[in-house]
């Protein structure tokens, strides 16, 4: 089935004209970026946009859900007064099964336990003109691929590894629930203007490198703050020799940088993608229009003119990677490794090997990792550290067993899991005999922060492609280099693995016997969809109070996190997913990551009005049950990660008014804006370590709350000292009109009133 023909004919008709005209609007070539972005303007414009500065109102061609995020989205948007949709959307059940056992046994169990929030998610797409596919079906980002993306669109999709669809060449960005809503219900979609940074790829892999060992080292290079509002182009020779999916690892991982996005150009490894999986009629269109679906000739000339920073790789020199722990941006190259693993005395025994996932789940990843456990087989060798496989969907799963390669697996002892997240969100029943013991796990997911994967500190997680993954867990040793180290078989022999081999495409083609889509209803007017009042699982949502037009006095600080603050600390997924469509439960877990700065505890702050300590939630909740607002301060990259705006929410709920930090994650700071709360920066960075634990809080200025004009937030100790402190902002005008409503939605619902 091909999807939205008629979309992309549309958008691919209007597509020339559109450039020519944004080219004489800005006087120069363009990227393939600008190309996308100018061609998706929610109004034309006669104004040349600045890059990291400007607000732009942008029109997405399609939504994509996950079903822990479509919960919120979804009991917003039906708040909001529309009938149906107004751009393609889709929802995906992939979160909410556990990896427990086995594939089969898994998925039967989440049908189960998760019926309540299946049926609510059905019911409500069906009403409302929503795709839905259904659990085992597959995980989103790989879904998205196979069916929906297309060269030259532009999406939103509210999981923070959208971007995967970068792969294809489009333009697909995470975002929270709310935002979701905007473009469900047929309003522009606010984004900042990226700025560009171009990287450059020559040469050529080979050997044991791999697609993802492009974005180890460029997440080695950036850090994961480095591509902060910005869009990474990724061009060059060496770029079109990359697999469709190869391209789209790299684009899914950039979230991991802070990318808004990244995005490679047309080509005909993306061509022969799309045409292996049932869309010749999009190749043939994207044919058609070739060099609108790259950057201009002159930005290939002279790449340092065009893009804000240009970064360089030759393919033919990348080494494999291993980033980690507790980190992805902590880039090790396979020469370095065992080094930093006896230096650092990290765990060097491997106790669990994980493939597949959103970021390496392809039909080209199964088969590089398989080449390596044939070898395991032929070479008489035995896995020495568990290990799991995740394929993409059920398409790849059914096309990896007819091929073959699950038998292989199975030969030297892999278990297959579930078409879903699983263990990369923490989405795992991990056995360990001590929870407390450090060890040490490998994966070839995205994301490693601490208690990520199995919910355990204690747990050393490292990141790597699926082969070298694959090869760890034979050696079950963190010291081993596969490149150069051999290994004692069954019969006392030292062997080596070869390098790995792979194909791109199945040679037999594709194949499915039920995908997993269920097609929603053509008028869903008088569907019902049903909220039990004393549902545990999903929640009706109330309304945010608007701002009482007056500065906000009297604030108590909750919490000031020290060091990482990801919205896995801020709201942590694993057992609490169960929660994501009941506000009020899952704000129980608000907070319970993050690290104390006065005790260097989790979950244990001071209750200023009882002078005892006790965990965040339960102390906002207190604060809330008083009449007191509360205050968070956070460090450098404050909510980086996932997209959920559960980590925006749950403080709106329990009674916060305002996150105090060094720096924002994107998404992060806008969620923050769009569930109307004050996300505020320090001025001067070393005004956080005045900060004190019994602070009261002044927030002052915000009757002439302006775009560019700072607040000044005065800090009341408890010893009768103050101090006055300036703090920043990038709310425009409309985002301020959300904090003065209450929410965006609120504004929404005001506005679909009249």
């Amino acid at each position: 089935m091909v999807f939205d023909l008629d979309l992309i004919k549309k958008i691919y008709g209007a597509m020339p004209a559109k450039l020519e005209a944004a080219r004489k609007l800005t006087g120069k070539p363009l990227t393939l970026s600008e190309k996308i972005l100018y061609a998706h303007l929610y109004e034309p414009t006669t104004k040349v946009y600045a890059r990291g500065k400007d607000y732009v109102d942008f029109a997405p061609d399609r939504v994509a859900m996950q079903d822990a995020t479509a919960q919120m989205a979804l009991l917003q948007f039906m708040t909001c007064g529309r009938a149906t949709v107004a751009v393609p959307s889709t929802v995906h059940c992939d979160h909410l099964i556990q990896a427990k056992t086995g594939a089969v046994a898994d998925l039967a169990s989440a049908l189960d336990v998760n019926k309540e929030v299946y049926d609510f998610l059905a019911s409500i797409s069906t009403k409302y003109g929503i795709g839905f596919w259904k659990p085992g079906a597959g995980i989103i980002h790989q879904v998205v691929l196979e069916n929906y993306a297309f060269p030259g669109g532009m999406m939103i999709g509210t999981d923070s590894h959208t971007p995967n669809a970068g792969g294809l060449g489009m333009i697909a960005i995470g975002v929270g629930g709310a935002d979701a809503v905007d473009v469900m219900a047929g309003l522009a979609w606010e984004l900042k203007m990226p700025k560009l940074i171009g990287v450059k790829l020559t040469g050529k892999l080979s050997g044991w490198a791999s697609s993802k060992d492009v974005i180890l080292k460029v997440a080695g290079i950036l850090t994961v703050k480095g591509g902060t509002g910005a869009i990474v182009e990724y061009f060059g020779d060496g770029a079109d020799t990359l697999s469709a999916t190869g391209k789209g690892t790299i684009c899914n991982m950039g979230a991991e940088i802070g990318a808004t996005c990244s995005i490679f150009a047309y080509d005909e490894k993306m061509s022969a993608y799309l045409k292996a999986t049932d869309r010749e009629e999009v190749a043939a269109l994207a044919d058609s229009i070739r060099e609108h679906l790259r950057p201009d000739q002159e930005i290939y000339n002279d790449p340092k003119s065009y893009y804000d920073q240009v970064i360089e790789i030759n393919l033919s020199e990348l080494e494999p990677h291993v980033n980690g722990p507790f980190t992805p941006d902590l880039a090790w190259p396979i020469s370095r490794f065992a080094e930093a693993v006896k230096a650092n005395n990290w765990p060097e025994k491997l106790e669990v090997a994980l493939i597949g996932s959103c970021t390496n789940s392809s039909y080209e990843d199964i088969s590089r990792s398989a080449s390596i456990a044939q070898q395991a087989i032929d070479k008489k060798l035995k896995t020495k550290a568990e290990f799991t496989i995740t394929p993409g969907s059920e398409q790849v799963r059914f096309t990896i067993e007819k091929d073959g390669f699950l038998k292989t697996f199975d030969k030297i002892g892999g278990v297959v899991l579930a078409n879903a997240c699983g263990p990369c969100i923490g989405q795992w029943a991990r056995h360990i005999d001590d929870p407390n013991r450090k060890n040490s796990i490998i994966t070839s997911f995205n994301r490693n922060f601490a208690k990520r994967n199995d919910g355990l500190a204690s747990t050393h997680a490292f990141v790597a492609s699926p082969e070298i993954v694959t090869a760890f867990a034979i050696a079950g040793d963190l010291t081993f280099n596969p490149l150069k180290d051999k290994l004692r078989n069954e019969k006392g022999e030292d062997v080596m693995l070869d390098e790995p081999t792979g194909i791109e495409l199945p040679p037999k083609g594709f194949s499915v016997d039920d995908p997993g889509y269920l097609a929603p209803a053509k008028d869903g007017s008088k569907l019902q969809v049903v909220v039990k009042p004393d549902s545990q699982r999903l929640q009706l949502l109330e309304a945010f109070k608007p701002w009482e037009g007056t500065d906000l006095k009297g604030l108590k600080l909750l919490i000031k996190a020290k060091g990482k603050c990801t919205t896995d600390h801020i709201s942590m997924a694993g057992p609490w997913l169960k929660f994501r469509g009941h506000l009020d439960n899952i704000s129980n877990n608000m907070l319970i990551g993050a690290v104390n700065y006065f005790n260097e505890k989790t979950d244990l702050v001071k209750n200023q009005i009882t002078g005892e300590y006790g965990p965040v939630p339960a102390t906002a909740r207190s604060y809330k049950a008083s009449g007191i607002g509360t205050v968070v301060v956070g460090d450098e990259n404050y909510g980086e990660g996932s997209s959920r705006e559960h980590a925006a929410m749950e403080p709106r709920h329990l009674g916060v008014r305002a996150i105090i930090v060094r720096s924002f994650a994107r998404i992060h700071e806008t969620n923050l804006k769009k569930q109307g709360m004050l996300g505020l920066t320090f001025a001067n960075k070393e005004d956080y370590d005045k900060v004190l634990e019994d602070d009261s809080v002044d927030i002052i200025g915000l009757t002439s709350f302006s775009p560019g004009k700072p607040l000044t937030v005065v800090l009341n100790h408890k010893d009768g000292s103050k101090d006055n402190i300036t703090v920043n902002h990038t709310y425009n005008q409309q985002q301020i009109e959300w904090f003065k409503a209450g929410s965006a939605l609120n504004l929404i619902r005001s506005q679909f009133a009249k």
